[in-house]
C-alpha cells in the first residue's frame, strides 16, 4: 500500500524534475580495454509519454550491450566505441563474461516517477509503485535515473517484500534462464514420450555466474514435481573454483563436474561423464566458447540438443554446422522470456519458492570499477549497481 506521504512527495516533486539532468550510464561490451566499455552523460529528464510513465531507476543489474549495435540516441559514446569486438569479449581474460556474471541485457527495478496524461491510476500501477521493466524491443541503451516507457503493459509490478536489488536481476538474466528451463522442458517431455519408461533425461548446466546459477534454481523449482521427479537428473559443469563452491553449496541433488580448464579436453569429457552417468540429453551452455561447446557436443546423446543464448548462436552455430550434423545433434537458440514468464518469476522469487543467486550492490558511479572486476572474476554471483538509496 502506498501512504499518502509518499505520493505527495512524488507529486512535490515533480516540478523540480521537469528541465533538469539525470544521470545516465551505458555500458559497452567490454574489449581488449575494459576501461573504454563504461561511459558516464547526463541527459535531460525525459517527458512522460501520453499512454505510458516515467520510472525513477533505483537498482539495475551490470548487463552490458553489444558494441556492433547502433548507438543510442541517447548515447553519445563515439565511433570507436562501437567498433566490432568479436571473440575479445570472450577470451580467457574475460572470465566474468563467460560464466555469465556479465551478459547482454537490460535489468531494471524502481518506482513510477509518474504516469501520462491518458494514464488512469488503478490499485496495480500508480505513482510510486515498485516495478520491474521487462526489456521490449526498443528499450533505450543506457541506464539512466530515469527511464521512460511508451506502454504500462511493459512494467510489471513488485511486491513491497521482495528488494529492489533482487528484482533488479530477473528482467534479462533470471528471464533468459527460465525460457531456457521452458525450453528444456519441451524437450524432456519429447524424450520420455520416445525412450524406455525406465529412461531418465540427463540435463547439463554449464556455467556458474548469474545465468547458470539461476537456471540450477530454476530447473529444480520447475522439475521438483511427481512426474519428473524421479525422471530428471541435473549435473551442473562449473568454470571456476569460486564458482564451484557456490553451486556445491545448492541442492544436494544436483551433480557437480569442475571443468578445470589446465585439464586435457579428453580428461574433462570422461570426468562430465562420469557425473552424469553417461552421456546428457539436454545441454544449457551458459559459458559459451566454442571450447565449451564442443565439449559439450562431446558429452551429448546422438539426437541431443544444446541451448545456448541467441547473442552466441549466430556467431557460434556456422562453426559447429558440421558437426551436430554428422552425430544427429541440435544446437537452439533461446532467446529472452515473455513478460508472463517474467511475472511468474516475480511470484516464485517473492514467495522464496525460488532462491535467488548471490548479489552485490554498487553505487552506480563505481560501474566502471565494477566492470572490471567482474572481467576479473572478482565478484561473486551478480553486480547489482543502485542509483538510489530506497528500497
Amino acid at each position: 500500500m502506498l501512504t499518502e506521504s509518499v505520493v505527495e512527495t512524488y507529486h512535490n516533486n515533480r516540478q523540480d524534475k521537469m528541465n533538469k539532468l539525470c544521470r545516465q550510464v551505458s555500458i559497452e561490451s567490454p574489449g581488449s580495454v575494459i576501461k573504454d566499455c563504461v561511459f558516464s552523460f547526463e541527459i535531460p529528464v525525459p517527458d512522460v509519454p501520453a499512454a505510458g510513465a516515467r520510472i525513477r531507476v533505483v537498482c539495475a543489474g551490470a548487463c552490458y550491450r553489444m558494441r556492433n549495435r547502433s548507438p543510442s540516441t541517447s548515447s553519445i559514446s563515439s565511433a570507436s566505441s562501437v567498433q566490432s569486438t568479436e571473440d575479445t569479449s570472450y577470451s580467457p581474460a574475460h572470465h566474468g563474461m563467460r560464466d555469465g556474471a556479465l551478459f547482454p541485457g537490460y535489468e531494471v527495478a524502481g518506482v513510477i516517477d509518474e504516469l501520462g496524461v491518458d494514464v488512469t491510476s488503478n490499485e496495480d500501477i500508480a505513482v510510486g509503485t515498485r516495478v520491474v521493466l521487462y526489456p521490449y524491443d526498443g528499450i533505450p541503451h543506457g541506464y539512466a535515473e530515469f527511464i521512460v516507457v511508451p506502454d504500462l503493459s511493459y512494467l510489471v509490478p513488485i511486491p513491497d517484500n521482495l528488494p529492489l536489488g533482487v528484482a533488479a536481476m530477473l528482467p534479462s538474466g533470471a528471464l533468459l534462464a527460465k525460457n531456457a528451463v521452458i525450453t528444456a522442458h519441451s524437450h524432456v517431455m519429447e524424450l520420455l514420450k520416445e525412450r524406455a519408461a525406465d529412461h531418465i533425461v540427463r540435463i547439463l548446466i554449464v556455467g556458474t555466474g548469474g545465468l547458470a546459477l539461476w537456471a540450477l534454481r530454476i530447473a529444480e523449482h520447475h522439475f521438483k514435481t511427481p512426474e519428473y521427479e524421479n525422471r530428471v537428473k541435473i549435473t551442473v559443469a562449473t568454470l571456476k573454483d569460486e564458482g564451484f563452491m557456490v553451486a556445491a553449496g545448492e541442492l544436494k541433488s544436483v551433480n557437480i563436474v569442475q571443468w578445470n580448464e589446465d585439464l586435457y579436453e579428453k580428461q574433462l569429457i570422461e570426468r562430465t561423464k562420469d557425473a552424469c552417468t553417461g552421456l546428457v540429453d539436454i545441454v544449457i551452455d551458459f559459458g559459451t566458447t566454442s571450447r565449451s561447446l564442443h565439449r559439450s557436443l562431446q558429452c551429448l546423446n546422438t539426437g541431443g540438443v544444446v541451448l545456448v543464448s541467441e547473442e552466441v548462436a549466430e556467431r557460434l552455430l556456422p562453426k559447429f554446422s558440421r558437426l551436430i550434423h554428422e552425430r544427429n545433434q541440435k544446437i537452439e537458440a533461446v532467446a529472452i522470456g515473455s513478460i508472463d514468464q517474467l511475472k511468474e518469476l516475480v511470484h516464485c522469487v517473492a514467495n522464496g519458492e525460488i532462491k535467488p543467486p548471490p548479489h552485490t550492490e554498487f553505487a552506480a558511479d563505481e560501474a566502471c570499477v565494477v566492470i572490471q572486476k567482474l572481467c576479473n572474476s572478482e565478484i561473486p554471483g551478480r553486480a547489482i549497481l543502485r542509483f538510489h538509496d530506497i528500497q
